[in-house]
């Protein structure tokens, strides 16, 4: 067969005048300044030692900017840029714990150019939260999406995780995802010393995103001022019980950190281990939506209520060696390496109700009576003939992560630095997905239950049924709604298992050069280079699972057994209950024992199975060159820079392109290949209009790449031959396809920000940030256009390709992205970190750190201009909180974080991503601890915390009703005792 691919969507190469302007202005505005001889530790600037004089000029380190050179965690306030009397100056008195971290962050904000949100250590291995993602939630403008009841997914100023970049060390980062986003319970918190969220751009910024690039730091031994040795222990207890019988409700977490320096402390050694079992038990109800029933109102169209218990295990190391033989080198080598394993165990029923209901074409189908409806809506009714699903399926994935990274800063001159960044990034991850199913008979040919619905409170149904869903006499293995085919025929679907596996691979290779003006406002210039390649390949592999016997590929017109006999060595020894939603018990089986033992495997070979494996490459070149500015205007201190990057890609996927037709499979081999180019200029400036009062401004194009499934080069090719001389071409087409689009641009975003900062002479700050994006090239995912498929008629007999021929059917429908979207999002966030005893002393210890965001967002595509949309991931409102105390040993805390509604990311039918409006929630989380002071137990630390106080549920409903639930998901309280010990 031969085969054509569609239309690739042509290249824009476009140059933003906005943010050109918005540098050209800022240039103007320091024309006039004098050159001005402090350092300028707000621009990205080299982890390394040297005279003030090369410091001022910034340096590449670890392949990114950096606020700071690593602030000292143990710093009592912000540090100052100008003479004038700062609250650090007017104590020696050094905090610990909460408000260590909280000024730590301060600094970097502070003394940052760019517009930046930090979290820091609590100390050597202790990030204040349980994951990174807990603690960057409380940051302003970034909310976490909780999936298997832990904070995941991040979005940023209301775009979502495909939106922003995540660096390690500077260094992009792969991720075991299915896409670029990064799954942040991936890292060990312990690892890190800052997490930075840088929300402009800069020049040296390479891989920054369009709503923000995370930045995740590692400690550096060479920074300790002495030997460091901390031990953490934390156990853990989900507050439900256990729902499932071959799952835990306890967990653990250990780590161990080591940091110490050698040879005159010209060189430094910082280790690390981490292990973690988490366990998680969730209540979950999903709806398959809902229809009309004969008056109008909303009726469920099925149910699939099921308990989930989840074990996190993940173990990880890390190693930093520093060395800094002299004033001229400085020498540094990262290694990260974690070890991700989950397993998943769900089981649960699904209800087909009003989705098959009785008619002249189904008469198998359900009926509905005794039916009570309110405002539209069915608040009860009783289905009777319907055939029941029931599910003990068992999830599992092994995901390995590596990263690599070696940085060598060389000053040539006194003046001139040399900075050379090598990193790899690398990860493989390998799911075993097993689905197993029972019922009273195959096709709908056993006893049939009745069941009666009503509708809770929550927005859930009570389901009570008849039958007896733990009778073996009953409940065989089968295909209960005889839902399995193959492409051609039908089969006995008791089963089926997905074994998915995906890499991805990135390696990167910078350079700069960057040196000092004398006697000018503008102070340094950098120029540099960087090449990354990265390498994501999916590779798909999956089995129809029917009961054992004759046949052959499970199907039914092979004599493939219909049912099989449930064995007792499968059932466990309790049954699980489904009793929070009504349903008193259901079969508890061992799915590994049946899937081998009791059932026979068949190769999946449809096209949409066979189409899937790909490949996506990415040769990224990228040049760049910026000048910072450092110098006052009319006595105002003035700091900025102006710059740009010139970045050319290379774009390739190889995959295949499959067919159906008359029952044969057809699969061609299919590559394609992209080069474009973008110019991504960028500003920022920072004035201290009046003492310790900034306005921060940066105005920038930047662009994030689409999401690597997009960029496949597979199409799945139907070929209709019922269609053939059917009018109109448009309603009955002959040939359709499904794909990626190997051409598909990045999206392109052109930003101004704008940040006002007043930090207090006694500790903490308030900050009001405004900022606009203007979104071009926005991916539509749903996007197709028409293609002629005329190469492919020679997969028809002569015949039908004479009758495609004279209807004029040689034209079809391709669904593939492109880039025919735009928008504008416009946000306003605020920030608020108070120590009281800034009100007055007799509050020493208390303080709060509240931050609030509002954003709202626009977004229109070529297909239909006139509807827009909102971005996934976007809530209008976003809010927390913390409150704490902090003294004599002693540390409190309790965070809420609350956001409004939003379009979320689930997983939808064969775990494709599906968007769904997510209901508001509001979380409670709080620990209290104390530090030992003096004695033998000196260093010595107990902690008790405890998250999702409120037990408040993720919830997912259809069509902007709330009452239309789709998704409902209850995690329970989690509870957590630590144990410290640093010496």
């Amino acid at each position: 067969m031969t085969t054509s691919q569609p239309l690739s969507i042509r290249a824009r190469l476009t140059t933003r005048a906005s943010a050109l302007t918005m540098a050209g202005a800022m240039l103007v505005a320091g024309g006039a300044a004098w050159a001005q001889e402090a350092p300028n530790p707000g621009a990205p600037t080299a982890n390394t030692a040297a005279p003030a004089s090369a410091q001022s000029a910034p340096q590449p380190a670890d392949g990114r900017p950096q606020t700071s050179a690593d602030p000292d965690p143990a710093a009592t306030g912000v540090a100052t840029a100008t003479a004038a009397p700062q609250a650090d100056e007017q104590t020696d008195i050094v905090v610990t714990g909460i408000r260590a971290s909280l000024a730590s962050s301060a600094k970097i904000k502070r003394d940052s150019t760019l517009i930046v949100d930090s979290v820091s250590a609590e100390d050597v291995g202790k990030l204040p939260d349980v994951s990174i993602a807990d603690s960057l939630a409380r940051l302003p403008g970034v909310t976490a999406q909780r999936l298997e009841g832990r904070d995941q997914r991040l979005s940023i100023r209301g775009l979502g995780p495909d939106f922003s970049t995540t660096l390690l060390n500077g260094r992009e980062q792969v991720t075991v995802g299915d896409n670029r986003g990064v799954e942040y319970d991936q890292y060990p918190s312990e690892f890190f010393k800052n997490v930075n969220v840088f929300k402009s751009a800069d020049a040296s910024l390479i891989a920054s995103g369009i709503s923000g690039t995370v930045d995740l730091r590692m400690l550096r031994p060479l920074d300790q001022s002495q030997r460091v040795f901390a031990v953490n222990a934390r156990g853990q207890m989900n507050g439900l019980k256990s729902l499932n019988p071959d799952s835990s409700r306890y967990g653990y977490r250990g780590s161990a950190t080591y940091v110490d320096q050698f040879a005159d402390d010209t060189f430094g050694v910082a280790l690390g281990v981490s292990a973690t079992q988490t366990p998680s038990q969730d209540e979950r109800y999903n709806a398959w939506g809902y229809n009309p029933d004969a008056n109008g109102n909303q009726l469920l169209s099925g149910a699939k209520p099921y308990v989930q218990s989840n074990e996190l295990k993940r173990y990880g190391a890390v190693a930093t060696l520093e060395w800094e033989p002299s004033d001229s080198f400085h020498s540094t080598f990262d290694a990260l390496y974690s070890h991700f394993q989950e397993r998943q165990i769900l089981r649960g029923i699904e209800f087909p109700l009003s989705g098959q209901l009785a008619s002249a074409t189904n008469p198998t189908g359900t009926v509905v009576t005794n039916s009570t409806a309110s405002d539209g809506f069915v608040t009860g009714a009783t289905f009777s003939n319907v055939f029941g699903v029931q599910r003990n399926d068992y999830n599992k994935r092994k995901a390995d992560n590596y990263s690599l990274g070696w940085n060598n800063d060389l000053r040539l001159t006194d003046s001139i630095h040399l900075n050379v960044d090598a990193s790899w990034s690398h990860a493989k991850r390998t799911d075993f997905l097993l689905e197993t199913n029972t019922g009273t008979g195959f096709s709908k040919s056993g006893r049939p239950d009745t069941v009666t619905i009503s509708q809770n409170d929550n927005g859930t149904y009570r389901i009570v049924p008849t039958l007896d869903y733990t009778n073996t006499d009953i409940f065989k293995l089968t295909d209960p709604q005889g839902w399995g085919n193959n492409g051609n025929q039908q089969v006995v679907q008791t089963g089926f298992l997905n074994r998915p596996s995906f890499k991805d691979d990135l390696k990167s290779l910078r350079a700069s050069l960057n040196g000092e003006f004398e006697g000018s406002v503008v102070k340094g210039w950098e120029v540099g280079g960087n090449y990354s390649r990265r390498k994501k390949t999916s590779a798909y592999t999956s089995y129809f699972l029917c009961p054992k016997g004759a046949g052959t590929g499970c199907t039914v017109a092979s004599g493939t057994p219909l049912t099989g006999n449930v064995p007792q060595e499968a059932l466990l020894g309790e049954n699980v209950a489904l009793d929070y939603l009504g349903i008193p018990q259901m079969l508890t089986l061992d799915p590994l024992y049946i899937y081998n033992n009791s059932v026979n495997a068949a190769y999946d070979n449809r096209p949409s199975a066979l189409v899937r494996d790909n490949s996506v490459t990415e040769n990224v070149y990228t040049g760049y060159a910026k000048i910072t500015l450092d110098g006052e205007v009319g006595g105002k201190t003035l700091k900025g820079s102006l710059g740009g990057q010139v970045v050319h890609s290379q774009q390739r996927s190889d995959g295949q392109i499959a067919s159906v037709v008359g029952g044969n499979v057809t699969v061609a081999p299919a590559s394609q290949k992209v080069n474009y180019t973008n110019f991504l200029p960028s500003a920022t400036m920072s004035v201290e209009l009046i003492p310790s009062g900034f306005i921060k401004m940066g105005a920038s194009q930047t662009m994030v790449r689409p999401r690597l499934d997009q960029e496949r080069v597979t199409q799945d090719v139907a070929i209709n031959t019922g269609n053939i001389g059917q009018q109109p071409v448009s309603l009955f087409p002959v040939f359709t396809s499904t794909g990626g689009n190997v051409a598909l641009r990045p999206y392109q975003s052109t930003n101004i920000d704008l940040s006002f900062e007043k930090y207090f002479t006694g500790g903490g700050y308030v900050a009001l940030s405004g900022y606009f994006k203007h979104l071009t090239d926005f991916v539509d995912p749903n996007n197709s256009y028409a293609y002629d498929f005329t190469p492919l008629l020679s997969a028809l007999t002569p015949a039908q390709q004479a009758a495609v021929i004279a209807a004029g059917q040689t034209t079809g429908n391709v669904s593939s992205p492109a880039n025919t979207g735009r928008g504008e999002v416009l946000g306003l966030e605020g920030t608020l970190s108070l120590p009281f005893k800034a009100i007055t002393s007799a509050l020493d210890g208390f303080g709060i750190f509240a931050t609030g965001n509002y954003t709202q967002s626009t977004i229109k595509f070529a297909s239909n201009p006139a509807e827009a949309i909102t971005l996934p991931g976007l809530s209008k409102y976003t809010a927390s909180g913390t409150v704490y105390f902090e003294k004599w040993g002693f540390q409190a805390r309790a965070n809420y974080r609350y956001r409004s509604s939003f379009l979320a990311e689930v997983a939808g039918l064969s775990a494709t991503p599906t968007y769904r409006t997510a209901r508001s929630e509001g979380i409670l989380d709080a620990q209290i601890g104390y530090e030992f002071q003096e004695g033998f137990l000196k260093g010595f630390s107990i902690l008790a915390q405890g998250k999702n106080l409120t037990d408040r549920p993720f919830v997912t409903y259809n069509n902007g009703d709330s009452r239309q639930v789709i998704d409902y998901q209850r995690y329970g309280r989690d509870y957590y005792i630590g144990l410290t010990y640093k010496f």
